[in-house]
């Protein structure tokens, strides 16, 4: 998935994919490990701050204790995007993680490391989704306020399930029965000229890119309501799209059974992103 990989760790920048846990390494074994990802594309970093301030209290929530500030994530982000040409799209992802602990990690040994890759931004085509037999956990169940590595092996499953059934990605539910997110994103829908979308309720991660979509469309006089949703919902839908970091802002072309063709609202959100994007988050050359 990626090319070229700078990982800057201890004072230093390494090239590739340098070994950075041992088996001892509570992270390894005891999965004490947070992260976020961000994104650089077009001579653009999208609210990179948000990103850096996230993974600070990702790392909070697990009992960890940061050795730098978000503001020197962001700074130390900004130096590995110069390290490549202007323009390239980059994943950008900081991580905290353990290195002793019995079980609960110690604090006092928090490492830090950031990665920066080249991974291409997917094509805005159309996708498809189904739902899974897979549930985010409640917030008593899992650590489900941090973006923690912890969470993702069930999402992963998830994942496979769909793919297994010819399906791009997959649609997870809450323990209630309702909808949640899809397993690499958060889901929106468009009927009858409104927008939807889950409401959060700690089960899912309430993402950076999501909550800028929802300002954008509310400052355009799109509304947009955060509720409960059911498989019905989604299914009744006139458009279905995504918000994330990966890819942004993104169509489903097929529910289920259902196809479906990108809409109108679908586009304006993409559109409106991208304009808040190249105008408000240029990287400095």
């Amino acid at each position: 998935m990626a090319g070229r990989a700078v990982t800057y760790v201890e004072g230093a920048w390494l090239e590739g994919n340098p070994p950075l846990l041992g088996p001892l390494t509570h992270g390894m074994w005891m999965a004490s490990v947070v992260f976020d990802g961000a994104r650089a594309f077009e001579g653009v970093a999208p609210d990179l701050d948000r990103h850096s301030r996230r993974v600070i209290d990702s790392a909070q929530v697990i009992g960890l204790a940061p050795p730098v500030t978000a503001g020197e994530v962001e700074e130390l982000s900004r130096d590995g995007i110069a390290r490549f040409p202007p323009g390239t799209a980059l994943y950008i992802r900081p991580m905290f993680y353990a290195e002793t602990g019995f079980v609960a990690p110690d604090p006092e040994t928090t490492r830090f490391a950031l990665t920066v890759h080249e991974v291409p931004m997917p094509p805005a085509k159309g996708y498809a989704a189904c739902l899974t037999s897979r549930r985010r956990p409640t917030p008593e169940t899992a650590p489900t306020d941090a973006k923690a590595s912890c969470l993702y092996p069930q999402n992963g499953l998830a994942l496979r399930e769909a793919r297994n059934r010819g399906f791009d990605n997959g649609i997870m539910l809450d323990a209630l029965g309702h909808v949640a997110e899809l397993c690499t994103a958060n889901i929106f829908i468009a009927r009858d000229g409104e927008v939807h979308t889950p409401a959060p309720n700690r089960t899912f991660l309430n993402g950076i890119t999501r909550q800028r979509v929802i300002a954008l469309l509310r400052a355009e006089g799109i509304t947009v309501v955060e509720r409960a949703m059911t498989m019905a919902d989604i299914l009744a839908a006139d458009e279905v799209f995504s918000t994330g970091n990966y890819g942004k802002v993104l169509p489903f072309s097929r529910i289920e059974d259902r196809d479906l063709q990108p809409g109108p609202i679908y586009q304006r959100a993409r559109d409106l992103y991208w304009d808040y994007a190249l105008s408000t988050a240029r990287v400095p050359a």
